[in-house]
């Protein structure tokens, strides 16, 4: 069995007791910006998800993982590979943890860590990518840690609430395959 196990964290499949959490957070509109998500969206459709959930990456073309804390079944964050193409053996990543008080705790870190390593080890990927918008240090400074490259900018990409921000492309290639 693979395990996702982190110092302090783990990554699990999400189940349907994880509604409400998802709920939330796909409803938090201080995070559609980073998402592209435009409105909001019903109970009826992320339970619709959850039962679809069981869908490997290769029908679903997307692996969202909940971030839980050791010894604990309740989800902190979500973890996704998205846009998953596996002619060209690459997906794009993204993570989000709900509570403020749960960030710059290393709890991203260790999520990217397991993730990054499960994408190239398990699903032999050649290349993983980020969209992070310029305005987003915290990101950017967690991605570049692993060695993402910024590869390009996306100018006023994004609209927000004080006009448009730019978005930046970042790149890992695994140099193993």
């Amino acid at each position: 069995m693979i395990t996702l196990q982190g110092k302090t964290i783990y990554l699990r499949a999400l189940e349907p007791e994880d509604l409400e959490f998802v709920y939330a957070i796909e409803n938090d509109e201080a995070v559609w910006e980073v998402s592209n998500t435009q409105t909001p969206y019903s109970r009826f459709l992320i339970k619709q998800y959850l039962e679809n959930a069981q869908q490997d990456i290769y029908e679903a073309r997307q692996l969202r993982l909940a971030i839980c804390e050791n010894n604990s079944f309740k989800a902190i964050g979500l973890i996704d590979l998205f846009e998953y193409d596996p002619r060209n053996q690459r997906a794009g990543i993204g993570i989000v943890i709900q509570k403020g008080e749960d960030r710059n705790q290393g709890i991203g870190s260790q999520a990217l860590g397991l993730l990054v390593q499960y994408a190239f080890s398990h699903l032999n990927l050649h290349q993983l990518f980020a969209n992070i918008s310029s305005e987003n240090e915290i990101s950017i400074k967690l991605f570049t840690n692993f060695g993402f490259e910024k590869i390009g900018i996306k100018k006023q990409w994004n609209r927000v609430a004080t006009g448009y921000t730019d978005e930046i492309l970042y790149q890992l290639i695994n140099i193993n395959n």
